[in-house]
């Protein structure tokens, strides 16, 4: 069984119990506390510099999920006094263009953070796409420095969806040291990062995806289940160990709205905490991108004597 919940602030605010089943970790109040403390900073650095920390979401086609999490991240902005600036692209255009419109963007002053929409369209490669990201505005972590810092347990801009999902574990009060902990999917964006933001706080990480053989029985062994496979349902409660932790990350536009990658009815019934969708990770991953962000516009414009990527708060040491 997972390791119960030690005492930790917000704990009682940012989740609840059902009393037919798991306890439901929620994103938004952990969320709100961290927009309240980043609008003092954001109205600070508009005073000193005359204009506020803008973020450039790049929209490459209109993608249902993607239109879903844009307008999540949009809402967030406004309520902290960030700019948030879409940068629309046809689904048709060229990567050439793609590339010349966010190299004008690494350009632009005014933009400390800029991100992409995923998932892009099919012709698109995603490494053609982020690998022209400037560093120092890659506040999604997914340029190749930032991810190679990653992988080698240095500071820098970490994935927000990854950190996200260790993050409304720990800030739930449960202690993720000595878990055995499933991730289910191996994107660069979510899977691959979290399986090292886990081993950072010393899981035993064992990583599957939806071509795993015997995915039932690495997942019925898991404290932790982390899910970003983009494939509705696919971890059901069957599969689950009693008393585990499950943090699905998925999000899938059905006929009957948004779901998870989790079979959320069943899966309640087995574990012990569970995050929603929509509710979950999604409003905390929105957050902590305007941490980066202002992590960002405080190194590129508090600073100007230093080239270093800008760092947010240090992770844990491996």
């Amino acid at each position: 069984m997972a390791t119960q919940p030690s005492a930790a602030p917000s704990t009682a605010e940012v989740t609840d119990r059902r009393h037919d089943g798991a306890r439901l970790l929620r994103g938004a109040p952990i969320a709100a506390e961290i927009r309240g403390r980043l609008s003092g900073e954001v109205s600070s650095f508009t005073e000193r510099h005359g204009f506020p920390p803008t973020l450039a979401v790049v929209l490459i086609g209109a993608d249902a999920p993607s239109a879903v999490y844009l307008h999540q991240i949009v809402r967030s902005c406004r309520s902290t006094g960030v700019t948030g600036r879409v940068v629309e692209i046809g689904a048709r255009v060229t990567t050439a263009v793609v590339r010349r419109r966010i190299q004008e963007l690494n350009r632009d002053p005014l933009v400390s953070g800029i991100i992409v929409q995923m998932p892009l369209p099919r012709r698109i490669p995603l490494r053609a796409v982020i690998e022209v990201i400037d560093p120092r505005k890659d506040i999604d972590g997914l340029q190749p420095e930032n991810a190679g810092l990653l992988t080698l347990g240095y500071e820098g801009f970490l994935p927000a969806t990854a950190q996200a999902a260790v993050e409304i574990v720990k800030r739930s009060g449960y202690r993720l040291e000595g878990l055995d902990a499933t991730v289910v999917g191996r994107s660069n964006v979510v899977g691959r990062p979290a399986s090292l933001l886990l081993q950072r706080e010393h899981c035993t990480v064992t990583m599957c995806h939806r071509r795993t053989r015997d995915l039932a029985g690495h997942v019925a062994r898991a404290d932790l289940v982390v899910v970003a496979a983009g494939s509705p349902g696919l971890i059901t409660g069957a599969m689950l160990k009693p008393g585990v932790i499950v943090v699905d990350v998925g999000i899938n536009v059905v006929a009957d709205g948004i779901v998870g990658d989790v079979h959320f009815d069943s899966a309640r019934q087995v574990a012990e905490a569970i995050t929603p969708v929509p509710g979950g990770v999604g409003p905390l991953t929105n957050a902590i991108l305007l941490e980066h962000l202002i992590a960002a516009a405080r190194a590129q414009h508090d600073d100007h004597h230093t080239s270093a990527p800008p760092r947010p708060p240090a992770a844990r040491a491996p």
